[in-house]
């Protein structure tokens, strides 16, 4: 079985595609005050949003695998602009079930951002967490040679941001399903080292930028300083015992958190 085929557990497709050529999944729940769109970020897939998805008690819940990753692998052109056109269109098409709000995971957030920027009228609330932004401050190190060869830079990137012992354990399978995502990856990091792709401060949605306390907390503690200075909209917000992959390791404190300043933005007069 292909990885793009599995249904992660908690999860079910649409009856009908929410986005030709997007592999997506979600979850319902009765009575939900919103919807909230869970967007991957680098060598990652929507069904890693399945713990926080089981444990919504008041959202329904959509996650999707990005263009050029995994069961999207053959929707093109692979690019931000793409991505941003993706999660506008997942917006649009679940809006009538009422409010959205989106939680951008690492470069997910790069994207979720960028929706917002170009549809505001589309989402409620933003939450991200750990959204490289390297245009506002540029964390040190991070600017490190890329691998020409996508599938090469997928395993390099899986060690880096994983470890080398979990690349290890993986099947044959699912190594070369990793590498596969090489190109869409390749297209991540390297939007990430080019130019700003759109101007922060003429953001209008409420946007939460959450960290954990890993090796890098000093860092983000500095780039929030700038996201406050650059716009009234962002409010920043950590989280404890929390990695990178707050979303796997941390899914109660992650869930609780947008549920908490969900609750907040409603009650606001």
């Amino acid at each position: 079985m292909s990885a793009s085929s599995i249904t992660p557990r908690g999860l079910v497709p649409p009856a009908a595609p929410l986005v030709a050529g997007l592999a997506a999944w979600q979850r319902q729940v009765e009575g939900a005050s919103a919807t909230l769109i869970c967007v991957h970020g680098g060598l990652d897939r929507g069904g890693s949003f399945a713990r926080i998805a089981r444990r919504s008690e008041h959202f329904n819940v959509v996650a999707y695998d990005r263009r050029g990753y995994q069961g999207s692998r053959g929707r093109q052109p692979i690019d931000l602009n793409g991505h941003i056109d993706d999660l506008c269109a997942i917006a649009t098409a679940v809006q009538s079930l009422g409010p959205v709000i989106v939680l951008g995971h690492s470069y997910g957030g790069v994207v979720a951002i960028g929706a917002a920027l170009r549809r505001p009228d589309l989402f409620a609330l933003l939450v991200t967490y750990e959204a490289p932004l390297p245009w506002i401050y540029l964390r040190p190190g991070f600017t490190n040679d890329l691998h020409e060869d996508p599938s090469e830079e997928a395993e390099q990137f899986f060690r880096r941001m994983v470890s080398s012992a979990a690349w290890d354990r993986l099947s044959d399978d699912d190594k070369a399903s990793r590498r596969a995502d090489g190109i869409a990856l390749l297209d991540d990091l390297r939007t990430l080292r080019g130019s700003a792709p759109y101007e922060l401060a003429t953001l209008e949605i409420p946007c939460v930028y959450a960290y954990g306390d890993g090796p890098h907390q000093i860092y983000y503690e500095e780039l929030v300083q700038h996201l406050v200075a650059t716009s009234p909209v962002f409010r920043a917000t950590s989280l404890l015992a929390a990695n990178h992959g707050a979303h796997l390791s941390n899914p109660d404190q992650l869930l609780k958190l947008i549920t908490d300043e969900w609750t907040h933005l409603c009650a606001l007069p």
